[in-house]
């Protein structure tokens, strides 16, 4: 046998090792996927169902957040009004205390 010919079969045999280690790595690494993401009761699919649930159970609260922004604007702008009318009874007491 020639050393090109040894040459040939080494670099061929290490080929088909490369390969099946990738084809065997493939494999493992779609096992895994699927475990978790590719069935129904995968974790991804658990997770989607969790978030669903949770986007079911507050959906309500973005309206009652607005009307509960709007009701505290109110209030804030009575305690304005409020804030002012202390500020003139401190300012009247203070004049009264004066004299």
């Amino acid at each position: 046998m020639s050393v090109f010919t040894v040459l040939t079969v080494a670099s061929v045999a290490a080929a088909a090792a490369l390969f099946i280690a990738l084809v065997v790595f493939l494999v493992l690494i779609v096992r895994e996927l699927r475990a978790t993401g590719g069935t129904p009761i995968s974790y991804l699919a658990k997770i989607r169902l969790g978030l669903r649930a949770i986007e079911m159970e507050t959906g309500h609260i973005v309206p009652e957040v607005t009307e509960l922004n709007g009701t505290l604007t109110s209030i804030r702008d009575g305690l304005g009004v409020v804030d002012q009318n202390l500020a003139r009874v401190i300012a009247a007491v203070s004049k009264q205390g004066a004299r």
